[in-house]
């Protein structure tokens, strides 16, 4: 299995979930009522709905019956789409090292076609050198023995294969100055990593922007977020806010609506992406 079909299982578990709660509410049934046709709570249906967890053949079939769909060419097709939803992404073999609420991020990382985001804190993991993920991961997880950092290290670096693999997303990354100030791992790891940045910010599908101190105050007042886009029509953009202990998907147009227009404002009042880069080899100068 690739690691496209393995992504797309979690975009179809969405897409799948989706047309379940479209189904169940025009036919007027709650929640409650759906979960007690499946013998499951309606935290459950939930879940469900979110494409959050697997789908049991079974439980698909009940809904469909109990939502009235007999016809037997949509219910093939919403069965296939459950089976495909339950293939196991690559990344099921870090859940030694990778909360599950991270493990849905990663499979739309690797679905969608463009993901844009702005950091402020450190580099995107996208981005990151194995020297600075190594730093950062040390230092977020004091209590780590060697061998989980070396996991959570080595996840963070199949990830990035994302970027350059057939079907790279566009990726439009605006970093904070603060980012690329704030040390981790001292001078060397340092200048790789901006060494790293500068290669980066030349492929194609890459479009990497600063924004500068000397801006003074501007849009990403409300701190990191990251915005996915898909290539399925069916599915809506997504705005990912990571917490320390857990995250929220914002996929409302109105919510998905405001981060875009930050993202926006973001992008006009930050520096090109020629002159991040110029800004970029000054740091390395200094450094």
């Amino acid at each position: 299995m690739t690691a496209s079909e393995s992504s797309g299982s979690v975009v179809r578990r969405i897409l799948l979930g989706s047309q379940l709660r479209r189904l169940r509410e025009a036919r007027g049934i709650t929640r409650e009522a759906a979960g007690y046709s499946i013998r499951a709570s309606e935290s459950k249906i939930s879940r469900m709905e979110l494409g959050r967890v697997s789908f049991k053949a079974r439980d698909v079939e009940d809904l469909l019956t109990l939502y009235g769909v007999t016809e037997e060419a949509e219910r093939a097709a919403l069965l296939g789409l459950a089976r495909e939803a339950n293939l196991t992404g690559w990344w099921h073999s870090y859940g030694d090292v990778l909360p599950g609420w991270f493990q849905t991020y990663v499979g739309l990382e690797g679905a969608a076609s463009h993901i844009a985001v702005y950091e402020v804190q450190f580099i995107h993991g996208l981005l990151q050198t194995e020297g600075y993920a190594h730093a950062v991961v040390t230092r977020g997880q004091p209590q780590a023995c060697d061998s989980e950092v070396e996991r959570r290290v080595a996840l963070r670096l199949e990830r990035q294969k994302l970027l350059v693999s057939e079907r790279a997303p566009a990726f439009h990354v605006v970093l904070d100055e603060a980012a690329l100030r704030r040390p981790y791992g001292g001078p060397e790891v340092m200048r790789a990593q901006i060494r790293h940045l500068i290669s980066v910010s030349e492929q194609p599908n890459v479009r990497l922007q600063v924004m500068p101190f000397a801006f003074g105050g501007h849009a990403g007042e409300s701190g990191a977020f990251t915005l996915l886009r898909f290539p399925e029509s069916d599915l809506p953009d997504v705005v990912y806010l990571e917490q320390l202990t857990s995250a929220l998907y914002l996929d409302k147009p109105d919510e998905v609506g405001q981060y875009e227009r930050v993202l926006a404002r973001l992008g006009a009042d930050g520096l090109s992406p020629e002159k991040s880069r110029d800004l970029l080899g000054g740091l390395l100068r200094e450094a």
